[in-house]
């Protein structure tokens, strides 16, 4: 495998980590997700509904990774209660391979790592330092925890399944319609816990894993990636491209009156989340783009490198971990970084 590095740098509020690839992963094992694990198509043989062809970088996941970002100069613009003009990125935390992302803000400042080569969880607290808080996740990426307190994990490697980490540790889903997760195609993307005990989740659309780990697929025509649900629950936000789709949550965790919430121009939304306020935060290559609770687009956080996920931390939930990333080849996976601001 060919390494890595990743370099994070702090001053003052504001923090960036930053993941350059440079190399190959292994073709199979711990590190490596389903769709480039050589063994996949064994498990594809056994699939009764096998999974719909590739539709590159944006889609299910099997495509091509885009060309590397560059750093590049940036200036940032107020936005009124979200950001001042002037704020600057910092680089805070370092650290080497696809090991950033996915990730999860904590009451106390820091914040959930999943490290997709290590097959591990880390959690990085205020200060940049780190420690190991779950171990082998068979590839784990996105994390979401519940207002419960309930950690859910995307394993990514062969077999994919959504695992519940803590308060106990158990596989929570990994059957669709009789079938192994990668019988859907691509790769588990984002998983977002809800209060009901739930776990909605995009793997080239977006389903819903209810309380007892039973999956079933809702929306058309999406092209998935991040999904985050609404402080109140009532609302469930995916990214679609260059556009946010919105569905209605039902009572039972089901959607309907799947819509288009707000739409932008250049590139496509990844990771999102919400502020304490009700504004929605998402990630793309340009920057994070910035959503008013009433789909009004309010503007963009830009960032030196291209952006995959966020996460608000802290008791106020008012610091912004967000990793961005370069994507070089597709033998190699998006190198995500975090940061956070306030």
């Amino acid at each position: 495998m060919k390494a890595k590095a990743g370099i994070m740098r702090g001053i003052g509020a504001f923090a960036i980590i930053t993941v350059i690839g440079l190399g190959q992963p292994p073709l199979s094992g711990p590190g490596v997700q389903a769709a480039q694990d050589a063994r996949e198509p064994e498990v594809l043989k056994t699939c009764k509904t096998p999974p719909p062809p590739a539709r590159g970088f944006g889609g299910p996941g099997r495509g091509a990774f885009p060309p590397p970002s560059a750093v590049r100069d940036y200036t940032i613009t107020a936005i009124p209660d979200v950001v001042a003009a002037g704020e600057k990125w910092h680089d805070v935390w370092q650290e080497t391979g696809n090991n950033d992302d996915g990730i999860v803000g904590t009451k106390d400042g820091g914040v959930l790592i999943a490290q997709n080569d290590k097959s591990q969880v880390v959690k990085v607290n205020k200060k940049g330092m780190a420690s190991v808080a779950y171990s082998d996740t068979n590839t784990g990426g996105a994390l979401s925890m519940s207002k419960k307190g309930v950690l859910f994990l995307a394993s990514r490697g062969l077999n994919a399944k959504i695992l519940e980490l803590s308060p106990k540790r158990r596989v929570f889903a990994d059957k669709y319609a009789g079938d192994s997760f990668d019988c859907i195609g691509g790769v588990l993307n984002d998983v977002m816990a809800d209060a009901k005990g739930g776990v909605y989740f995009t793997m080239g659309g977006v389903f819903y894993a209810n309380a007892n780990g039973v999956v079933t697929q809702y929306g058309t025509g999406l092209r998935t990636n991040g999904l985050i649900l609404s402080r109140d629950e009532k609302t469930l936000y995916v990214t679609n491209g260059s556009s946010l789709a919105a569905f209605d949550v039902e009572p039972d965790g089901s959607l309907i009156n799947q819509r288009e919430f707000v739409k932008w121009e250049g590139g496509g939304g990844d990771g999102s989340t919400v502020d304490a306020a009700g504004r929605i935060y998402v990630t793309t290559n340009e920057g994070i783009r910035v959503i008013g609770p009433e789909g009004h687009y309010l503007g963009m956080i830009p960032t030196p490198h291209g952006v995959v996920t966020l996460s608000f931390g802290g008791r106020a939930r008012r610091h912004c971990m967000r990793p961005n990333f370069f994507a070089r080849k597709r033998e190699a996976p998006s190198m995500p970084r975090s940061s956070r601001f306030v």
